[in-house]
């Protein structure tokens, strides 16, 4: 009872609410302004001129103001009609994907970054650290304007007492 009392104690000096259908998570340094530019650096570029689409390939490391995203390949689209302006309108990147946000890190297998909406769905083995304590799902929803997200499927989370060891 004691473990059960102190667990939400925990709980509710943390970031986190935990539901049937997920964990909801505030993201205080993931919020940012989505509208600033993307900058992108690969080992390699594939650029299809009849569909509009980019391949970053080889150790892809993407900025937009004090985020951060690496990942193995990043496939860019642009916006429909873009006549040359270069416009990214989703960034999806793939293997070994991580994010960062000042202290928070976020790692999955997949993730795709609308930029005109401010959202990033991870997906495949999601891992957020926040500080000391980790939590883990299938699937973390993230909306960069209000710094929200949510994670569902299979969650699990760890939370680290105050107290140093």
């Amino acid at each position: 009872m004691l473990r059960q009392l102190l667990f939400a104690g925990l709980l509710g000096l943390l970031p986190v609410s935990v539901s049937a259908q997920g964990a909801t998570v505030a993201f205080g340094g993931l919020q940012h302004d989505s509208s600033l530019p993307v900058e992108i650096a690969a080992d390699s570029l594939e650029i299809d001129q009849a569909s509009g689409a980019a391949v970053f390939k080889g150790n892809v490391k993407i900025g937009q103001g004090e985020m951060r995203l690496s990942a193995n390949t990043v496939d860019v689209n642009y916006a429909d009609g873009d006549n040359g302006s270069g416009e990214i309108e989703r960034l999806h990147a793939k293997g070994d994907v991580t994010l960062v946000s000042g202290e928070e890190v976020a790692e999955a297998q997949d993730a795709v970054y609308t930029i005109d909406s401010g959202t990033i769905v991870m997906t495949g083995d999601v891992i957020l650290t926040q500080g000391r304590n980790a939590l883990s799902a299938q699937r973390l929803d993230i909306s960069l304007d209000d710094g929200n997200g949510v994670m569902t499927g299979g969650v699990r989370v760890i939370l680290q007492s105050g107290a140093d060891e």
